[in-house]
């Protein structure tokens, strides 16, 4: 007997929301299947608002409140039976941040949950992580956003430490981390990589994917550092303009790609990482996963 079954993950991000919808197909004797379906993402970018003056602009809410709209639409048109909305660093940082929740509650019925940076990682780490994971090797995996990026060490398959450091795409571009975290992100690397022998970066994020797409790798293969440095020079030496017209970058993707890559350089280069594996999985894949599994709260449509 065959189930299939349509669940949604609303990420709501200091750079961009989207909406992942994916179908859930369980068949008996076999292991559950878990398929994308549909991806929508809208670059309202909340960070923007939130770092710079500690709230979310009637822009950005007006904004959030049509996005929300239509989620809800999206979701009824393909039966969603399930969906869970997660709002990460910009909405829980925003002194706003309720008063948005609660508005979209009551003009879309969409109920949103506040994290915080452990939950985040918690959740993300309940994706296919561990089909791109070998059990003998030592990994750090590294999901930037625009507020905030996490950070997990695994070792033979085994989560052995996790961390959520300020430090995001959009901080970088308004130039609000100070030195003093990098120094402390740096220690923290240092502290767990230097207890093996070899580690190796993983990385997530849209920025990674969008790379790891430009490089013409076959998935499951490595970037390398060398390639990953290369291209970090290459793009400064564009202007923003010229990374949308001659290098096709999206507008909201031209800008913070550049602050992203310092992240993972920073990341490999602490650890002593020669390569970084970009398996494209998220925030959105671990609360379907999460949903599934009950490991969180969710709503029906």
């Amino acid at each position: 007997m065959l189930s299939i079954k349509k669940y949604a993950a609303i990420d709501i991000g200091s750079n961009a929301v989207r909406l992942l919808i994916s179908n859930i197909i369980e068949e008996k004797g076999q292991p559950v299947q878990f398929k994308k379906n549909s991806l929508v993402r809208v670059p309202i970018r909340l960070g923007a608002d939130v770092f710079l003056k500690n709230k979310i602009s009637k822009e950005n809410i007006d904004r959030i409140l049509d996005t929300m709209l239509a989620f809800r639409l999206l979701m009824k048109s393909h039966k969603v039976v399930k969906y869970k909305a997660c709002a990460t660093s910009a909405m829980r940082e925003s002194s706003n941040g309720k008063k948005v929740v609660d508005l979209v509650l009551k003009k879309s019925g969409i109920s949103i949950d506040i994290i915080n940076g452990e939950e985040e990682a918690a959740i993300i780490a309940a994706t296919d992580l561990n089909k791109f994971i070998d059990k003998n090797k030592t990994y750090l995996y590294v999901d930037v956003g625009g507020g905030s990026t996490e950070f997990t060490v695994i070792n033979r398959g085994e989560q052995v430490a996790s961390k959520s450091f300020k430090i995001g795409t959009v901080r970088l571009l308004n130039d609000m981390v100070k030195k003093e975290k990098w120094k402390n992100l740096q220690a923290w690397i240092g502290t767990h990589a230097k207890k093996y022998d070899k580690i190796e970066v993983i990385g997530s994020g849209g920025n990674i994917n969008k790379i790891f797409k430009i490089s013409g790798k076959s998935a499951g293969k490595p970037l390398t550092y060398f390639y990953l440095s290369s291209y970090y020079h290459l793009l400064q030496s564009y202007s923003y303009e010229e990374r949308i017209t001659e290098l096709s970058l999206n507008q909201d993707r031209a800008d913070v790609i550049i602050p992203a890559m310092r992240i993972y350089l920073s990341a490999m280069k602490w650890s002593g990482a020669k390569n970084i594996y970009v398996p494209k999985i998220g925030l959105a894949d671990g609360i379907i996963k999460s949903i599934f599994y009950e490991t969180v709260s969710s709503n029906t449509q």
